[in-house]
């Protein structure tokens, strides 16, 4: 199903499970809970969290709002219900009375019946089709209803976290702990990417150098064309090798042409073929892009190196203030998200608050997904 159809169907649902739920936790909270605290008082803490846990999940599930926390007791549940039980009447009454006004309009048009109905004011009288009547009015009752069950999910998901949300103080250690770990991700990130530029370093174009300046020695003591032949493609190699290495550092089209640009070339690189999902609709900030480039180019290069996939799949899309990046193969599967690189851009992602994730069960297929704010 398109995104553009699944969110607002996924709200509907959400919407419509929260009549249920509202109505246990405001029973439990107005009615069985002065009972049960006479009775038990620990077995009603625990039906309460459950219930509270209970439209935590629904929020998680259907509105994508965590709002994991600490708070969140009878009183949550009892204003909670209440609005879970009007709103979600007052939107389902509201789309009722739409259906019915649009399809008692609809039949009135298609039959041929004008159904001429007068409306008198003062000093004007109309006169004027049931149909048009019916249609007018059914599409704006829908169009409330709609605008209401918008409503609705942001009250929902702001009650939670005013009452069911982390305490301030506990979700500030949270965020100084986050912070923390997140700078120390940093500097092993950067260390790691260090000793990886040593070795390409090392490995790769000193030597080639070496190689370069032995042959050369050669040459001037023999005066060989062959060797001078050989010199001069070894010094072709070693440009080559050079560019590489500068271009796994940090590629010049990033900043020239954009995301886009920068990962067709990787594309281009690759030896399994890459298909390329681009739905941002303008430049990020450069350390989104930044990150959003390493953490494509690491997941298909472990794709072509580990996986034996056929096929690459790279989304880039926006959802809200999150530029939300996927790389996708059919490969074998099993992939390590704790693993070296794949741990890196996980510090990386994360640095920069946002989230990242490998689902990559045996026999694949595998999927990378990051996160990136870009409000």
């Amino acid at each position: 199903m398109h995104p553009a159809v699944t969110v607002p169907f996924r709200r509907a649902v959400g919407l419509l499970a929260g009549m249920p739920t509202g109505l246990a936790g405001l029973g439990w909270s107005c009615v069985a809970w002065p009972v049960a605290r006479s009775v038990g008082g620990g077995r009603a803490r625990r039906v309460t969290a459950a219930l509270v846990e209970l439209e935590r999940t629904r929020l998680a599930t259907w509105y994508d709002h965590h709002c994991a926390g600490d708070r969140g007791g009878n009183a949550y549940l009892a204003l909670r219900g209440a609005l879970g039980l009007l709103g979600g009447y007052l939107a389902a009454a509201g789309l009722f009375v739409a259906v019915l006004l649009l399809h008692g309009g609809a039949g009135k048009l298609l039959s041929g019946d004008p159904g001429l109905i007068p409306l008198e004011f003062p000093g004007v009288r109309l006169t004027g089709s049931s149909w048009a009547y019916g249609l007018a009015l059914g599409l704006a009752a829908l169009a409330l209803s709609v605008a209401w069950g918008a409503a609705l999910v942001t009250m929902d998901c702001r009650l939670a976290d005013r009452f069911a949300g982390p305490h301030p103080d506990r979700a500030a250690e949270r965020r100084i702990a986050e912070l923390t770990a997140s700078r120390s991700g940093i500097v092993r990130a950067v260390d790691d990417e260090r000793r990886r530029i040593e070795r390409d370093l090392h490995d790769g174009v000193q030597q080639r150098g070496v190689a370069l300046a032995m042959l050369l020695g050669r040459a001037r003591r023999t005066a060989d064309p062959a060797l001078i032949d050989e010199a001069y493609a070894e010094s072709r190699l070693l440009l080559d090798e050079l560019r590489d290495v500068a271009w796994r550092i940090y590629p010049t089209e990033l900043d020239a042409s954009g995301l886009g640009a920068a990962l067709e070339e990787v594309a281009d690189r690759s030896a399994v073929p890459v298909t390329f999902r681009h739905a941002l609709p303008a430049r990020l900030a450069p350390e989104i892009e930044t990150a959003a480039y390493f953490m494509v180019r690491e997941a298909i290069t472990n794709a072509n190196k580990h996986a034996g996939a056929s096929a690459i799949t790279v989304g880039l899309r926006r959802e809200g203030d999150e530029a939300v990046v996927t790389v996708s193969d059919d490969g074998r599967g099993g992939a390590d998200g704790n693993g070296g690189g794949l741990s890196g851009l996980a510090r990386r992602v994360r640095a920069l608050d946002g989230t990242f994730a490998v689902d990559s069960p045996p026999g694949g297929p595998t999927t990378v997904t990051a996160r990136l704010p870009c409000a």
